[in-house]
């Protein structure tokens, strides 16, 4: 039997759907780095929170909502993704107030470490509370939309288009909220530098409030996206936890844009890695595509060690 060809094409368009998850994820974790000047281990599991919390409000929504849709998904599906945004965000602000707030004397490594506790403590809850086992969204499988195959040759489904439309639009959301406003405004001046941003009069406590909300509210996107293109399951976050720094380091640690630049590089270069076995380029398939994203991030940062974006030394 002759194996069947992929078109290239179809990479690139699987790549795109990769990289709005993969970006929505580094810049939740670009942010609190940027800001709270620690690396949030704890971040991919938070992805998994949201996708969970999103997974439990479907019990109830689905019911009462039934096939309604909207743009080839069922209604309710789209006001889980808002329930498990809420949710993951206000689970973030809470875990500042009690756990990060009171040890944040102890410097970057003792928050960083704490937030490795706080992530198995977030796994554990996910572990008990719906099981080991993956679970669906119970959104029915659609094939790819006929007009869009027959003209460009690759299968693009409605899911497809929703996970890159909604992900489009909260980068922008976010965009003008920092170029726009005045929250925006006082999030880029502590970043910069915190010190100086407190002693201007800017209450840097309500800049990491709103940062633990976007973040976390992002982060839950970034999982219910990755559940519903694969399945959810409670080690899905800590798996692309790696990929996600990969991301944010490549871009310029700390630096919002920078994530958005290298989530997307790293997207698409996980997801064309078969492509380019099948060219010959690379000697290795997708099972190696992490291990290929993190070769092609070393490479860079060889040329460029502050990353993509971030300012050169």
């Amino acid at each position: 039997m002759i194996p069947l060809q992929i078109s290239p094409f179809q990479y690139v368009v699987n790549g795109v759907v990769f990289s709005s998850i993969i970006v929505l994820a580094a810049i939740g974790l670009s942010l609190v780095y940027s800001i709270a000047d620690f690396a949030n281990f704890a971040h991919g599991d938070l992805m998994t929170v949201g996708a969970f919390s999103a997974l439990f409000s479907v019990s109830f929504l689905q019911p009462v909502l039934g096939d309604v849709g909207v743009f080839g998904l069922p209604l309710w599906f789209f006001l889980a993704l808002a329930f498990g945004m809420v949710a993951t965000a206000i689970i973030a602000v809470i875990t500042d107030r009690v756990i990060y707030e009171p040890v944040k004397d102890s410097g970057s490594i003792g928050l960083l470490i704490t937030s490795i506790g706080v992530a198995l403590v977030y796994r554990a809850m996910v572990f008990l509370s719906f099981g080991s086992e993956s679970e669906r969204f119970g959104v029915a499988r659609q094939g790819p939309i006929p007009w869009v195959r027959e003209t460009f040759g690759v299968a693009v489904t409605p899911r497809n288009l929703v996970v890159v439309f909604l992900a489009t639009v909260l980068v922008t959301a976010l965009h003008l909220t920092l170029t726009r406003t005045t929250l925006g405004r006082k999030m880029r001046a502590t970043a910069d530098n915190a010190d100086l941003a407190r002693v201007s009069g800017i209450r840097t406590s309500e800049v990491i409030f709103a940062m633990w909300l976007i973040g976390g509210a992002l982060a839950a996107a970034g999982g219910v996206f990755l559940g519903l293109e694969e399945l959810v399951r409670p080690r899905m976050g800590f798996d692309i936890l790696l990929i996600v720094f990969a991301a944010v380091i490549l871009g310029g640690i700390g630096s919002v844009y920078g994530a958005m630049l290298g989530g997307l590089v790293i997207g698409m270069v996980h997801e064309l890695v078969p492509l380019f076995n099948q060219w010959g380029i690379l000697p290795v398939g997708s099972r190696y595509a992490a291990a290929v994203a993190f070769v092609i991030m070393v490479v860079i940062l060889l040329v460029r060690p502050s990353g993509i974006v971030g300012e050169s030394g």
